[in-house]
């Protein structure tokens, strides 16, 4: 995924496109949004400094995929070790914050939505580094977290003014402005906000109390896995990695 060409046609198209996308978050800061920038900047900055580096109690991907390969010694076993205890730690999160049904929704889902998407972060994080990428690039950082929102990806990705090529760690391969990589990190944070909670199923079984505990556990192990399918296709194995050594 490259940046539009630099002919004068392209370069209209992209400064106009990251005008757009800045102008709506200038708006959000203001209130036009109800503060959902200032609560996606702080998601966005907690899924990368925690997430992603790790802090307190919660392991860094650089730990926990160096954990994985002196377990499994090779990459694709350290992978399925880092998909099943992410999986085990989604479901039992899932649970915990959805328990106490309607009357505690308004508390447990934003916790929720937080320690999900820490977890699956780091999660692709670690797939990642396993699979031989620098993840303190801000382009694969950037991937990382590109790798959450899915088939959303490449409408976000040309919004900020690059263009689908491929697997998200292609973007590895550009020397992309910082502004634009922000710009790109706080539209998936604005995805993963606007979108949380929106499905029937979730709406529903959430609010049912001890029901809504399994709900809740079944949800997130079935949208980790599909973010773990997600890392596994758009971090392929570079040749010199670990895991092939």
């Amino acid at each position: 995924m490259g940046l539009f060409g630099f002919g004068k046609d392209d370069a209209e198209v992209l400064n106009r496109d990251v005008a757009v996308t800045r102008s709506a978050l200038e708006r959000a800061k203001v209130g036009d949004e109800g503060g959902m920038a200032g609560a996606a900047a702080r998601l966005m900055e907690r899924l990368l400094d925690t997430g992603i580096d790790g802090r307190g109690p919660l392991k860094s991907a650089d730990t926990i995929a160096i954990d994985a390969l002196e377990k499994r010694g090779s990459a694709d076993g350290a992978i399925a070790e880092i998909v099943k205890d992410h999986t085990a730690l989604a479901a039992g999160g899932g649970f915990v914050t959805s328990l106490g049904g309607f009357i505690t929704m308004p508390v447990a889902l934003p916790a929720n939505l937080v320690e999900f998407y820490l977890l699956a972060t780091r999660m692709v994080a670690s797939i990642a580094k396993v699979r031989g990428y620098d993840i303190d690039r801000p382009e694969i950082r950037s991937a990382i977290l590109l790798t959450l929102v899915g088939a959303d990806a490449d409408d976000l990705l040309k919004k900020a003014g690059v263009v689908a090529s491929g697997r998200l760690s292609n973007l590895a391969a550009q020397r992309l402005p910082g502004p634009i990589l922000m710009v790109v990190n706080k539209a998936v944070a604005f995805r993963l906000l606007s979108t949380a909670g929106r499905s029937t199923l979730a709406r529903f079984g959430k609010g049912l109390p001890v029901a809504g505990g399994f709900v809740g556990a079944g949800l997130d192990v079935y949208l980790i896995r599909k973010i773990a399918d997600a890392a596994r296709n758009e971090f392929p194995q570079v040749g010199d990695a670990p895991g092939n050594r």
